[in-house]
């Protein structure tokens, strides 16, 4: 059975909270902290999606895989952190992915839109600095690596 997307999720999830330990938080003019390592998360959204195709339901394995990974590597802090919002909204985006019967670059748009922010408010607030500008500055930055790959997707999707 070949895994690749599903090896790439599980090192995407450690590397993102590796990330989150060591790239400095940014200030954002309004004094909100925003981490510039939420740019990568959009794209690890969008491999659990790649993820799911090779080994179904059991992408919820992975995750925990990940995360418990994450726990010795990064600092358990913010693993504990990420874990609760991977927790909460990877199983939103699961859900979007699992029930909604669209093409496949659309339920990757989709479970996208509804984890990112799910995602940002309980990750900000599992470290302590949720604002409302913060995760509108997170969600937007995850938002972009999966619109990138949502419109790949769909350029293939429509040549074929």
């Amino acid at each position: 059975m070949r895994i690749p997307f599903t090896l790439l999720y599980i090192a995407l999830i450690v590397a993102v909270n590796y990330a989150f330990t060591v790239v400095p938080l940014v200030e954002l003019p309004d004094g909100t902290k925003w981490p510039p390592v939420s740019l990568l998360v959009g794209f690890v959204f969008v491999a659990r999606d790649f993820a799911q195709r090779e080994i179904g339901h059991r992408v919820l394995l992975a995750m925990l895989v990940g995360v418990g990974i994450s726990y010795f590597m990064a600092n358990p802090f913010v693993a504990a952190a990420s874990a609760a919002a991977f927790l909460v909204s990877e199983l939103a985006d699961w859900a979007v992915y699992t029930f909604t019967k669209r093409p496949f670059s659309e339920r990757v748009l989709y479970s996208s839109v509804l984890g990112a922010p799910i995602d940002s408010a309980v990750f900000l607030g599992g470290i302590g600095i949720l604002t409302p500008v913060g995760v509108i500055a997170m969600t937007a930055s995850k938002l972009l690596g999966a619109l990138i790959v949502w419109w790949m997707v769909r350029r293939r999707e429509q040549a074929a």
